[in-house]
């Protein structure tokens, strides 16, 4: 390279460098200025925002994995071999105990009796009621309208479901299930 095309090269990086330099501080003091602004205007979006999202409360694994206890002890202290489940408010499985001796059908019960429960916020022998007046409330996937579940509250809005099967009876089942949505309350 010859001396004129160096100098060149080196004028035209300099002019760059500067440059780049004037804008990075010209760009800086401008967010400065208008970092106030800037900051009314993310409250202004915040409010906006919050029209358009809610904040959910969830039942927490070690939660969900006392009360499944709770239940399976409530049905082990009358000699009930059970099945207890546990779903967040969406109906997600959190905890299955299969107690010692529980059929094999009570696995798949249980977790449908604590997806029915939480789904209508109410024990599934009172849903179990309404099968008379809306009879094809039975074909709705997913569900199970014998007793044996029980809603999980907080502020009065559902937050999971506990189901229990395999006793000889659905009232046996969701008593064993309310003892385990009790165990919470302390």
């Amino acid at each position: 390279m010859n001396t004129r095309t160096r100098v060149l090269t080196g004028i035209a990086l300099a002019v760059a460098l500067g440059a780049g330099t004037f804008g990075a501080v010209s760009a800086s003091a401008a967010q400065s200025e208008s970092a106030p602004a800037a900051a009314v205007q993310a409250a202004s979006s915040k409010k906006d925002d919050d029209r358009n999202f809610t904040t959910s409360t969830h039942l927490t694994v070690d939660a969900a994995s006392r009360a499944a206890q709770a239940a399976l002890k409530a049905a082990e202290k009358e000699g009930q071999k059970v099945t207890v489940a546990v779903v967040d408010r969406n109906g997600n499985t959190l905890v299955t105990l299969r107690g010692d001796g529980a059929g094999p059908q009570s696995y798949e019960s249980a977790q449908r009796k604590a997806y029915t429960a939480v789904s209508w916020n109410a024990p599934t022998s009172v849903l179990a009621g309404r099968l008379a007046q809306t009879p094809n409330l039975k074909d709705i996937p997913g569900t199970l309208f014998l007793g044996g579940g029980t809603p999980v509250q907080a502020k009065g809005a559902p937050v999971a479901g506990i189901g229990v099967a395999g006793a000889p009876s659905g009232d046996l089942d969701e008593k064993f299930a309310k003892a385990g949505a009790d165990s919470l309350a302390n």
